[in-house]
């Protein structure tokens, strides 16, 4: 059994492999001891990869999955199945590393465009036969929602909902809906651009 740890900006995330295949999965705010330890009761895990975004895992942490076998910690410096070709990977996040190196291993044979819609939304490029050329970063849901909310002086911070018009026909609802019909037409546009663009990517 493989176990898969990835602490994101706003959760962790947990998943156990069994030769290759997904057994289980959970998600929490945050990775506490307590939490790991009955995640963990009665599996046999040999293997562990650890991966966050944030700049420090709690040491306690990793010494309880020590305890579990063979530790791994993902960093820009873990071999990957794919030629990263950005121009500073030292900056470069390793859950957008993550992302292009598991979208090759699925689509080897196909240009993939990789879409992660957590609190920031990013956009990863990755060629056929795997070149990964990078990508783009932009906010959130939750970041856009916030920001027009902390940078005006009286919209209010509207919640994360559906949109059941396109016309926003409250300010509440205008909010909500500039939100996430722009996050989508933002990925619409993406692929768009994306698809256009076949041949000029596959000559990087």
């Amino acid at each position: 059994m493989n176990l898969v740890i990835d602490i994101g900006n706003t959760r962790a995330k947990a998943a156990l492999f069994e030769s290759g295949r997904l057994v289980v999965r959970e998600n929490w705010p945050e990775v506490e001891i307590e939490t790991l330890a009955a995640f963990l009761t009665n599996q046999k895990v040999k293997s562990v990869i650890l991966s966050s975004v944030r700049r420090a895992v709690d040491p306690e942490i990793e010494r309880e999955l020590e305890k579990t076998g063979r530790l791994v910690r993902f960093s820009h410096a873990t071999p990957v199945p794919v030629q990263v070709a950005y121009q500073t990977p030292e900056t470069l996040g390793l859950d957008r590393i993550a992302a292009a190196a598991g979208a090759f291993a699925r689509y080897p044979d196909a240009h993939c465009l990789v879409i992660d819609a957590g609190t920031c939304m990013t956009f990863e490029f990755v060629l056929s036969g795997g070149r990964y050329l990078g990508g783009n970063i932009s906010p959130g849901l939750e970041i856009r929602l916030r920001a027009m909310a902390e940078f005006t002086a009286s919209l209010p911070l509207a919640k994360l909902n559906e949109v059941d018009q396109w016309i926003g026909y409250s300010t509440d609802s205008a909010l909500r809906n500039g939100a996430v019909l722009g996050a989508v037409m933002e990925i619409e546009g993406i692929f768009s651009v994306a698809k256009k663009n076949g041949e000029v990517l596959t000559r990087f």
